[in-house]
């Protein structure tokens, strides 16, 4: 049988008795809200209001909803209220609505085509947009609390900063070392097969050795330290921010920013230099090795010739990139563990975000680094 969409109603000695029956759902809202608007302007003197659904076959919380509208709006009226007929099944349903506790989420209005690509770059945009003026925020307190340390020395938690020293610096050496090695081995091996083809296998020393001191090296280090120290960062500041226990600090008196940033990015500020040289280093041994083994390249015309195709101020462009690169990661790092809620998927997610915002900008500050000394002449 087709369910029909009905609400009659009669008067009665004991008041108005509303009848309804058919299929209470949202796909016959055009139907339904006419009449359930009709049954609430009627104008009838009663005391009392009784609906029966007893002959209702199907009922959503639409259905639900308008059933119970047109209850308020009698009862508004001073009359007594009452639905009979309530199977078992919808029961629970109507008591969440009178509890006001389900809403009715209406479907999003999906945009296809240019509208729906032009919408995505806006939001996202806006997102950048965000994720620089937080940066700056940050930046700005971290500064504000490295200028009252400097007022106040005893205020500083060396012990903090000892402690991070060692977690990003000491007991990141063994992989950087590892990974450095490594990379400078690949790249000999490859500018040696390549170079063997014009009869210039000499050549690959200048190329190792400008690469690695200039961009690879400082660059390898610091999105290493990026996935291994900026997403540890971001998860403890994240989990402390789930406990609360950052509300406790300012609770107490204390700046988070000056007790939990400023330790950490000191500590990576001090930490990418050292692994950055010691990466270099290996990653020149690395070379080394492959350029003897594999080139047949004597270790002593390696060394001499690798100090007459590099100077100095090789070895300066790559150091002074790493505290800047390190900053930013210490920076996006800290931002997103701040910004994370009670929950953990917002703790991974921020973590995820956090790496690779870190690596992102680490390759562009080095784009722009390589652009000014270019520009300089260096």
């Amino acid at each position: 049988m087709t369910a029909g969409t009905l609400l009659s109603g009669q008067v009665t000695a004991g008041g108005l008795g509303f009848a309804a029956s058919g299929a209470w759902t949202a796909e016959h809202a055009r139907a339904l809200e006419p009449i359930v608007d009709d049954a609430t302007r009627a104008d009838v003197s009663v005391q009392r209001i009784v609906i029966d659904v007893s002959r209702v076959e199907r009922l959503d919380t639409y259905g639900a909803w308008l059933i119970e509208r047109t209850l308020r709006v009698w009862s508004s009226r001073g009359c007594e209220t009452q639905i009979v007929g309530l199977s078992d099944s919808y029961g629970k349903l109507f008591k969440r609505v009178q509890a006001g506790q389900q809403k009715l989420t209406p479907q999003k209005y999906k945009r296809t085509g240019i509208v729906a690509t032009l919408e995505s770059v806006g939001r996202t945009m806006s997102a950048v947009w965000n994720d620089l003026v937080m940066i700056f925020e940050i930046a700005g307190a971290l500064l504000v609390a490295f200028l009252s340390v400097l007022r106040h020395p005893w205020r500083f938690r060396f012990t903090s900063l000892i402690n991070h020293l060692e977690r990003v610096c000491w007991n990141a050496v063994p992989i950087i070392l590892l990974i450095t090695f490594l990379i400078g081995a690949i790249i000999a091996q490859q500018g040696i097969f390549h170079f063997r083809t014009f009869g210039a296998d000499i050549y690959v020393v200048d190329m190792v050795g400008v690469l690695v001191l200039r961009e690879l090296g400082v660059l390898i280090v610091c999105i290493m330290i990026a996935g291994r120290s900026g997403s540890a960062y971001t998860a403890e500041l994240g989990s402390m921010k789930m406990r609360e226990e950052i509300d406790a600090l300012r609770t107490m008196g204390f700046d988070p920013v000056e007790v939990l940033v400023l330790p950490r990015i000191l500590a990576l500020m001090i930490a990418v230099p050292i692994l950055a040289f010691l990466g270099a280093m290996a990653a020149l041994y690395g070379g080394g090795i492959v350029a003897w083994l594999y080139g047949g390249i004597d270790p002593q015309i390696f060394l001499s010739r690798l100090h007459e195709s590099i100077s100095t101020k090789t070895f300066a462009v790559g150091m002074i990139k790493a505290p800047f690169m390190a900053l930013i990661i210490g920076l996006v790092a800290c931002m997103e563990g701040l910004q994370v809620k009670g929950s953990a998927e917002s703790l991974g997610a921020k973590t995820t975000d956090s790496v690779v915002k870190s690596i992102f900008l680490v390759i562009v500050i080095d784009g722009l680094f390589a652009v000014f000394f270019a520009a300089v002449g260096i």
